[in-house]
């Protein structure tokens, strides 16, 4: 019998579009029903867009909207693409809610998904989808094919990638 997973869409770099015009990125629609189908998924996967924001412009209440959204979900699988400056405060504000029962993943994109192959967002996706089902109920950031627990990792700014924190 298959997982359900719920995956929430909250924005971020993962489904920004690139305007020629402009020069500028923005938010058109999640991409996610249309990376679903182009990797042949076959897992009963329900998306569903909470809203469309970059993470630098997430408040506390967008980010309780998240938790209540995942507090609500008749789900036990749920994964969340954010945009990755602020998406281990988002884990944070979710752990803290101690929501029982649900292994709840958090992943972004460096690089929008529709830069095509560049784009990190199709590989941070799978594993995400893989880590929601064999992942212990808990909080996780999935980055570059890691599994992140919400409160040992840290973006490293200066390289782009998510690290683990160094503990002294």
């Amino acid at each position: 019998m298959k997982k359900k997973i719920l995956a929430l869409v909250t924005g971020g770099t993962f489904d920004k579009e690139y305007d020629m015009i402009t020069g500028k990125l923005y938010f058109k629609d999640t991409h996610l029903p249309e990376i679903f189908n182009r990797g042949r998924s076959t897992l009963d996967i329900t998306v569903r867009t909470i809203m469309m924001i970059d993470s630098l412009e997430m408040t506390d209440y967008d980010r309780s909207v998240i938790v209540e959204n995942c507090k609500r979900a008749n789900f036990n699988h749920i994964i969340i693409t954010h945009g990755t400056d602020t998406m281990t405060k988002t884990a944070e504000t979710i752990a803290e809610a101690n929501i029982e029962g649900k292994t709840i993943i958090l992943l972004g994109a460096m690089i929008p998904y529709k830069f095509g192959m560049s784009s990190d967002g199709f590989f941070n996706l799978g594993s995400a989808l893989a880590f929601s089902q064999t992942m212990p109920a808990g909080v996780y950031i999935a980055m570059h094919g890691e599994c992140f627990d919400w409160d040992d990792v840290n973006k490293n700014r200066s390289t782009g990638y998510f690290e683990h924190i160094k503990k002294d």
